[in-house]
């Protein structure tokens, strides 16, 4: 694949460097530029047009909110967040973001958020980009987040799909459309139909409300569909990787690998 042309805006310059200096690390990722505060985002984005910014939120100036609504949503790179305050979530993920990661950055953590990143953009080229768009003026950053109200069980008593409140309306989810489910700290992403869902509720409870015959975990913060997975990799470290249908990749940690080992079986 073709690497994710990447900017780093912080303005705080020890984070901004030792960030980027772990992502020019990363394959996936090529680091084009660095960028101190969001005026200078803004003129390098613009310039630049990069497919995905990892953006502080608290800077003097343009903070990250405000750079991401000047920015047009034709031209809207993919955005991973990263702060060391969490009361934005609900604020980030309203506005679509890849990922909402706190600071200090735990290295498993950023590999995940730029799997992320990685999936997103696939989905982006095959054709079903959902635009990341600027928040409305009267954004409420304490307000209620997306709950998972309930499974609606099909007729053999399984669940057929997800219900998720979303302020006043009620969406349906089907989980025959769920590929994966990951955690982004106290936040669950349903990605579903191209789309990511994200909620208020526990990994535990997603677990339980889906069919344990066709959702399995793999990792303390992940849980797949084992109708989209394409391919396994086995790892040195006894690990696996499993590549999705869509471009996704997931780590199979050694906790959870028997269950693929069955899988792989003939």
């Amino acid at each position: 694949m073709i690497p994710l042309r990447t900017i780093v805006v912080d303005d705080e310059n020890l984070a901004r460097r030792g960030l980027a200096m772990r992502l020019a690390e990363i394959p996936q990722l090529q680091l084009i530029a660095e960028c101190a505060n969001g005026y200078e985002a803004l003129q390098c984005i613009r310039e630049t047009t990069p497919d995905l910014v990892f953006l502080d939120i608290q800077m003097p100036g343009l903070n990250g909110f405000d750079l991401v609504c000047e920015l047009q949503a034709d031209a809207m790179p993919l955005i991973i967040f990263v702060t060391a305050f969490d009361q934005y979530a609900i604020d980030a993920f309203n506005i679509h973001a890849v990922d909402y990661v706190l600071k200090p950055i735990e290295q498993e953590r950023l590999l995940e958020a730029v799997s992320r990143a990685v999936a997103r953009h696939a989905q982006q080229i095959m054709g079903s980009k959902e635009p990341l768009v600027a928040m409305a003026a009267g954004r409420q950053a304490d307000g209620p987040g997306r709950e998972l109200v309930e499974a609606e069980p099909s007729g053999a008593g399984r669940p057929d799909r997800l219900t998720i409140k979303d302020g006043n309306q009620f969406q349906l989810i089907k989980t025959a459309d769920i590929q994966w489910i990951d955690a982004a700290g106290d936040y669950m992403c349903v990605h579903a139909g191209g789309k990511t869902h994200i909620m208020r509720t526990t990994m535990k409870r997603l677990e339980d409300n889906l069919d344990p015959e066709t959702f399995i975990r793999v990792h303390r913060s992940s849980i797949v569909n084992i109708n989209s997975i394409k391919s396994a990799e086995s790892q040195l470290n006894g690990e696996y990787t499993l590549s999705l249908e869509g471009g996704a990749r997931l780590k199979v940690s050694r906790g959870y690998r028997d269950r693929i080992k069955e899988l792989l079986s003939p």
